[in-house]
């Protein structure tokens, strides 16, 4: 069950991790991350499923940044750190002011992909599909207001639709990611894979299946680094997706040098002779 949890949370990278890296929204998710720390304990001092306390906290948190964000003089940044250090502070004293938590706070905090129930999974699943499908009706306009907000806004679309599609993609994905790998741990499965990819990617529309990809690899070989050494398998599947980012940023520095030589050719040829093939 571990590993069709880590493979279908690789698969979220290529859609929410995606997301999160062409719109600069890594500490956005990050922030969020944190902050759902009291979610989960507060719903497991009641008893109750601690992903359903996470998702609920998520969306309290999302609005409260929203309404942050629009305060003058602050912004989104700003709002993140606020609720970042509001909900871990928060969830921090929550535990601490009861030692006797049903849930061992490291599992909130760094998760247990060994431990992922049907449930997860099934959440995970759901997330996933609901992401493609609203892919698939939002998809354009995600990627027009994306690289284009200005020409997005000048052709008469409303940007609050698009946000509401990605702000709700992100957070789901990051709350199903939790009890595998944590509220700290739990966008590394995410951004990692698809900054990646951004690296290793000849055009825009390769970024999301590569990131799937390496978001699948990276959850595998940290769960096998785990069993194998008997270490925190939160811990060793950040330390795969790090791994893996740190390859494709050489990679790509390598891949960059030897296209130089051919740049500097083709720019001391005429424009016409580039267009031509002549000299």
């Amino acid at each position: 069950m571990a590993a069709l949890e880590l493979v279908l949370l690789g698969l979220l990278a290529g859609v929410a991790g995606t997301l999160i890296v062409f719109r600069g929204r890594s500490f956005f998710a990050i922030a969020l991350s944190h902050a759902t720390f009291p979610g989960g304990v507060i719903f497991a001092l009641a008893g109750w499923n601690l992903l359903i306390g996470q998702a609920l906290f998520a969306a309290l948190l999302v609005l409260l940044m929203g309404w942050l964000s629009r305060i003058p003089r602050q912004g989104g940044q700003v709002s993140s750190g606020i609720v970042l250090a509001f909900g871990f502070a928060l969830g921090a004293l929550l535990s601490s002011a009861n030692p006797g938590l049903g849930v061992p706070v490291d599992a909130l905090l760094v998760g247990s992909p060994l431990s992922v129930t049907f449930v997860d999974i099934s959440a995970t699943a759901a997330v996933l599909l609901g992401s493609l499908v609203a892919l698939a009706v939002f998809g354009r306009r995600i990627l027009f207001h994306t690289f284009d907000p200005a020409g997005f806004t000048a052709a008469g679309f409303r940007s609050g639709p698009v946000e509401f599609v990605v702000v709700g993609i992100i957070a789901a994905s990051v709350v199903v990611s939790m009890p595998a790998v944590g509220a700290i741990l739990g966008v590394a499965i995410l951004i990692a894979p698809a900054a990646a990819a951004r690296l290793l990617a000849p055009t825009v529309a390769w970024v999301p299946p590569i990131a799937a990809a390496l978001g699948v690899v990276s959850g595998l070989l940290g769960l096998w680094a785990s069993r194998e050494w008997n270490i925190a398998a939160g811990g060793s599947i950040g330390l795969a997706a790090t791994a893996i980012y740190v390859l494709a940023l050489v990679a790509s520095a390598f891949l960059r040098r030897r296209s130089k030589p051919l740049s500097a050719t083709v720019e001391r040829k005429s424009p016409a002779a580039v267009i031509t093939g002549g000299e």
